[in-house]
């Protein structure tokens, strides 16, 4: 009867395993079908999201390619960015159908909370990244030592730098986010958050320094001014989200 009792909820277990691979088998085969068609939609407009990647340029500043395969591996690459892109709140919809079963009521509506607010956030980041800092940034990098060398520059080149730059404001700028859902689940404190401020501006200058691949100090403080005031509202969504005092008897 003991080995039976053993065997019983080794196999209940075995069972609860299977049965969330094979979700994560279907969310997976959602997200790979919403995919697909974001792929095709994005077909017919790559050649004007590279356009408009390449915007900013100076019109003396010719963007070229050297290499056979490049201009079709930069067309490919955008498409398929620009999918991810349209298919990430689909993403961020199975993501939250797969984790719902597992919470409580309460934990549910955080989620829900949350969710749209990283989509965005990270919005955020790109259009500042993209209409704040980009216009600086390329107009320092092509302009300096123009005077000794006729700028010319690689069409992959400019797409990997947008695209990165893009990238990592998108990820800084989730920061209130990440400190509201740390608070929320007690393993953050807006009080210790508030005492780190030094630290705190220091690391958005290095963080600043790290995305802006420039040596430029004007477009370094224009990235690492932003994380600073990210920083403090971290210290406010913390506090917003501190676990309540409990009543006493």
């Amino acid at each position: 009867m003991v080995a039976v009792a053993k065997e019983k909820p080794d196999k209940e277990k075995r069972l609860t395993f299977l049965g969330h691979l094979q979700e994560i088998r279907r969310r997976l085969v959602y997200c790979v079908l919403a995919l697909i068609v974001t792929v095709a939609v994005s077909f017919f407009l790559t050649d004007r999201i590279i356009e408009f990647l390449e915007s900013y340029v100076p019109q003396d500043v010719d963007i070229i390619f050297t290499e056979v395969t490049e201009m079709f591996a930069v067309w490919f690459k955008v498409c398929l960015y620009a999918a991810l892109v349209m298919a990430l709140p689909f993403f961020v919809l199975q993501l939250i159908l797969f984790i719902r079963p597992a919470l409580t009521r309460k934990e549910r509506a955080y989620l829900y909370l949350l969710m749209p607010a990283i989509l965005l956030c990270f919005a955020g980041g790109a259009a500042f990244a993209w209409y704040v800092f980009m216009p600086h940034a390329l107009e320092f990098l092509l302009g300096f030592g123009s005077h000794l060398a006729e700028p010319q520059i690689k069409v992959g080149s400019l797409i990997s730098f947008e695209v990165q730059i893009i990238f990592w404001m998108g990820v800084v700028f989730e920061l209130p986010v990440i400190a509201f859902f740390l608070a929320k689940i007690g393993i953050l404190d807006y009080r210790w958050l508030a005492r780190q401020w030094r630290w705190g501006v220091v690391g958005a200058v290095v963080a600043a320094a790290i995305i802006t691949p420039t040596p430029d100090p004007i477009n370094c403080l224009i990235v690492a001014a932003p994380i600073c005031l990210l920083y403090l509202l971290s210290i406010l969504a913390a506090w917003i989200a501190r676990p309540g005092k409990k009543a006493t008897a």
